[in-house]
């Protein structure tokens, strides 16, 4: 009788999950919050705890990125980075990855890479490098990077799983994980992307495009342009990333509770990020009427409100068969692990949200008794598959950015310039976390 009763609510948490990607935005909220209304009224099931941790630190993270995007942070960032890709520009197919997923670890989103996508383009072009092959992996490692950012959505939610009892495994012992498989995974899928299609000179419809007039010339004006303001309020955001860093790593840096216990990173986050805000506003002196309009805050607050259905509605799921999902599901994950990354790598397919995946499938890895280290490794590679179907908002703006036409969006699903970097980064990075989290865990 148990196990029919879970398959049912199990069709019922899918089924929620479709019909909220289907509308996308606030709807997977809407659904989810739906889905705790059957399992709890229908049902009668416990309801689980709602994400209250999480959300505070989604809710901080987003407006205190919002100040720094409307006072100019991220155009500062963006020349930044171009400054660094134009250093080595032969070598563009690995370094622009690496400083779009830098720069994202860094603000904790990968909206950061839409200014950087035509400076790429440019670069590549005029140094007769193929478009499509930064441009394709510098996409995708940014969602992979959000595995490895204190301040991202995703991030805040796997702390809010695997900081408490039993597993007391911090926001420090999951980058020790995350950024160095993530590093690993770049530069090996990079050795890939380089040998994808053709060189622009052999290339006969770049060729065509070109004698054409299509393409036309490079140009650096493309850039953002970037203020002392924004400088300044970039700096600040970054500050406060180190000094969360600073507290995960430096137990002592801390307040106690009122019982003794050390303050959990999850409150810590929190204040750091608003005290940032309140600096970026202070010192860069942002519209602040501009802040709750800026894309960053838009995205942001769509996340919170998907974010707060999903996973109360996993929640309640997963706490009424906690013990089924051990006993019968646990042996299975832990005599395959790659079964886990599989789970996130296709709720990250189907939704295109890490933190929908993260909800979804972590609490079933950790109740399956998944090392919390194995677990992190894997999850951070799984998070390349929001790229293997072209739907992602900065997967059409790099198609778009590209003049010279090498990065296509296809017409089967599978044909497009970002499936075989997504597919392989994923590999690499799965492979490199388990290694990494074998060891360090």
């Amino acid at each position: 009788m148990q196990g029919l009763t879970f398959v049912l609510e199990l069709l019922v948490v899918l089924f929620c999950i479709v019909m909220g990607t289907r509308a996308s935005g606030v709807s997977l909220g809407f659904w989810g919050g739906a889905g705790v209304a059957i399992l709890v009224f229908g049902f009668r099931e416990p309801i689980g705890d709602a994400p209250v941790d999480a959300l505070l630190i989604v809710l901080a993270v987003v407006v205190t990125s919002s100040a720094m995007q409307a006072a100019g942070g991220i155009d500062w960032l963006v020349q930044v980075a171009a400054k660094v890709i134009s250093k080595r520009p032969k070598q563009i197919t690995l370094v622009a990855p690496l400083v779009a997923f830098i720069f994202s670890v860094g603000a904790g989103t990968s909206n950061i890479l839409y200014p950087l996508l035509p400076v790429i383009t440019d670069l590549s072009y005029r140094n007769g490098v193929r478009p499509s092959r930064p441009l394709s992996l510098s996409v995708v490692a940014t969602g992979v990077a959000l595995a490895c950012s204190p301040v991202s959505a995703a991030m805040a939610m796997m702390i809010g799983l695997t900081e408490a009892a039993p597993f007391h495994f911090s926001l420090v012992d999951i980058l020790k994980v995350t950024i160095p498989a993530a590093i690993v995974g770049i530069i090996l899928t990079s050795i890939v992307v380089s040998r994808l299609g053709k060189n622009i000179a052999d290339d006969p419809e770049i060729q065509a495009r070109i004698a054409a007039g299509a393409v036309p010339e490079a140009s650096a004006d493309a850039m953002p342009v970037a203020t002392k303001a924004g400088r300044n309020a970039a700096i600040i955001f970054l500050l406060g990333v180190v000094s969360i860093v600073a507290f995960g790593l430096f137990k002592n840096l801390r307040p106690l509770n009122a019982d003794g216990s050390v303050l959990g990173m999850t409150p810590i986050i929190s204040i750091i990020m608003l005290v940032v805000g309140a600096l970026i506003v202070l010192v860069s002196r942002p519209v602040v009427a501009e802040i709750p309009a800026s894309s960053v805050f838009k995205a942001g607050m769509t996340s919170a409100i998907a974010l707060l259905g999903l996973a109360w509605m996993t929640s309640t799921f997963l706490k009424a068969h906690s013990d089924f999902i051990a006993n019968s599901v646990g042996g299975l994950v832990a005599g395959a692990p790659w079964i886990f990354a599989l789970g996130v790598f296709i709720v990250c397919v189907l939704t295109t949200s890490q933190s929908t995946a993260t909800q979804t499938i972590v609490p079933i890895g950790l109740a399956a008794g998944m090392s919390p280290a194995l677990l992190s490794g894997m999850w951070a590679g799984a998070f390349a598959g929001i790229y293997v179907l072209p739907t992602n908002g900065s997967q059409i703006a790099a198609a778009n950015f590209d003049y010279t036409g090498s990065t296509k969006l296809g017409s089967k699903l599978v044909d497009h310039s970002f499936f075989i970097p997504a597919v392989v980064l994923a590999v690499t990075t799965c492979a490199a976390g388990a290694l990494f989290g074998l060891v360090l865990g």
